[in-house]
């Protein structure tokens, strides 16, 4: 059946998997805390990981901190390392759980924010406040200011995804080829938009803009931070509370309907959380793709599909997967840095593929 698997494939099985959960909890956990460090360690300053703690410590202003780190250790863990560790966990668990939402909404593996267009509809509305917000600055205070970017990001996500979900809704069933197809129209119109924005943008503004379409972290500073992380704190926790309905509609739109499931109430839910998570990353982050393909795949593939696991499991994959990234851009052109975004997509585009043709067969229409 085209845009979703046949009924037996989607049943949640309560019982069989929970070793294997226990088991990928605790290594998500370990890889988690690992690559943290790492990133806290690594750099142009070097600090060693048995520091981190102490660092940590005096870095926040806590009693009893001085003495345990030099001031050079404290400022570039407290201005540079920290935010940008705090930005990458927040991107990568907000697209990888926005990705696991519309994935379980859309009943398909191939609904990932990029590739469905809602990043460019983020982008778009980026793009637009990057552009015009000179022209507001003077007017605006710096609390409005600093939440203007992402603000509209979310904006232009959220119109996008209503716009996807609504096209490629076909006779009560999400097909996937209308999905992809309406993904990459959407976003050669996102394209084009841009284009014509930056095409009145400045010279700095340009520059500015083409590094940031590359995807990177080397905008985190706790001003552009903080936002980004209060709008993903806000959306994952919520998407959290639609675990239930979405293993409902796992079972097909009818059946989640006759179990009590106010199915309209929960699409728009969903299509507004993952959105404002989507479009808050975009924002400050700029393109990164496959993130929330490849971390909701692979949790369902060992854990399956019970949202009530694989949601907050895609989330901490995802941050893994993002911060882990993250280090090897900073690491392989040292001093300097690789795109993000260009290291997601060479790893992100194989499973994507290897993904369409192990499925190919339930995608034909």
């Amino acid at each position: 059946m085209p845009g979703g698997s046949a009924p037996h494939d989607c049943r949640v099985n309560r019982g069989s998997r929970q070793p294997n959960r226990r088991t990928l909890a605790g290594a998500l956990v370990a890889a988690l805390v690992i690559v943290c460090t790492a990133a806290l360690a690594y750099g142009a300053v070097p600090i060693a990981p048995w520091n981190i703690p102490g660092i940590l410590w005096a870095s926040l202003g806590l009693p009893g901190g001085h003495g345990l780190a030099s001031d050079l250790e404290m400022l570039v863990m407290r201005d540079l390392r920290l935010p940008r560790l705090t930005l990458g966990l927040a991107a990568g668990a907000g697209l990888a759980m926005a990705g696991a939402a519309l994935q379980g909404l859309f009943r398909n593996p191939l609904a990932d924010p990029g590739l469905i267009g809602v990043s460019s509809g983020g982008a778009v509305g980026a793009v637009a406040a990057f552009v015009l917000a000179p022209a507001v600055a003077g007017s605006t205070a710096f609390f409005l200011s600093a939440w203007f970017l992402p603000l509209a990001a979310c904006a232009g996500a959220l119109l996008t995804t209503f716009l996807i979900y609504r096209i490629a809704h076909v006779r009560g069933v999400v097909s996937v080829p209308h999905l992809l197809l309406t993904g990459l129209a959407v976003n050669a119109i996102a394209t084009a938009i841009i284009g014509a924005l930056i095409y009145t943008a400045s010279d700095d503004q340009l520059r500015r803009f083409t590094f940031w379409t590359l995807g990177s972290l080397h905008r985190a500073r706790w001003a552009e931070v903080l936002p980004v992380l209060l709008a993903v704190g806000v959306a994952c926790a919520f998407l959290l509370r639609q675990a239930r309905p979405l293993n409902a509609l796992l079972l097909g739109e009818a059946e989640a309907f006759h179990a009590g499931v106010d199915i309209r109430s929960v699409k728009r839910r969903i299509i507004l959380l993952a959105a404002i998570a989507a479009g808050a990353v975009v924002s400050v982050c700029g393109m990164i793709g496959f993130i929330g393909l490849v971390a909701p795949h692979l949790i369902r593939l060992i854990a399956g599909p019970d949202h009530r696991f694989l949601l907050p499991a895609s989330a901490v994959l995802g941050a893994i997967l993002l911060v882990g990234a993250d280090l090897l851009a900073r690491a392989l052109l040292a001093p300097s840095e690789l795109p993000l975004g260009i290291l997601t997509a060479i790893i992100g585009g194989p499973f994507f593929l290897w993904l369409i043709h192990r499925d190919k067969q339930r995608f034909v229409v």
